[in-house]
């Protein structure tokens, strides 16, 4: 997972009204009952299917540091989908986001004005149209470099250009990104 899909992910797991479950029998009954059957979570998280089994019968309690992070990215990834759904619909339709980021921002512009890149730090509100694409592409399954040049559009149009008032034909990029949080 990159860095802007990442942080959009983790954006709307801020969102969740329940934390995850916290032991490992606890959170492997819950992948079981999601993916209805302990094979297809043996599969999921590379363990023999008889492993995942007396996680659920709690023989077993703590599981290697290694295994305890795939367990709990995955119950993470399923966790509360309809709460996940109605905070990006919230943020596509109604409130945006909200962008925090340090990163190198160059510029291609008309003939005469500097171009030269220069590290920023930017805390801007997307338009929630801005953020409806990005949770579009991602959805769709863009790539980082993909969800990289969307908000790099959605940040010229917001603070280079300020909505059409500026800058007209100001082309940014965004690279060297140092630092990157989205807020729903």
């Amino acid at each position: 997972m990159g860095i802007v899909s990442g942080d959009l992910e983790r954006a709307v797991q801020r969102a969740f009204t329940r934390p995850i479950p916290k032991s490992a029998g606890a959170q492997m009954r819950y992948l079981v009952r999601q993916l209805k059957g302990t094979r297809a979570v043996a599969d999921l998280l590379g363990v023999s299917q008889r492993t995942v089994e007396r996680y659920v019968k709690d023989q077993i309690r703590r599981p290697r540091a290694d295994l305890a992070a795939r367990l709990a990215d995955a119950v993470r990834a399923r966790w509360q989908p309809r709460i996940r759904e109605q905070a990006r619909h919230q943020a596509a339709t109604a409130t945006g986001l909200v962008i925090d980021t340090r990163a190198r921002f160059g510029f291609t512009a008309a003939p005469g004005t500097t171009d030269d890149a220069r590290v920023r730090h930017l805390t801007l509100a997307l338009p929630p149209a801005h953020a409806a694409r990005l949770f579009d592409a991602q959805q769709a399954g863009a790539t980082d470099d993909q969800l990289r040049d969307i908000t790099a559009e959605a940040l010229g149009e917001v603070y280079f250009r300020d909505g059409g008032r500026r800058a007209a034909g100001l082309l940014v990029k965004f690279t060297n990104v140092e630092q990157l949080d989205f807020e729903l």
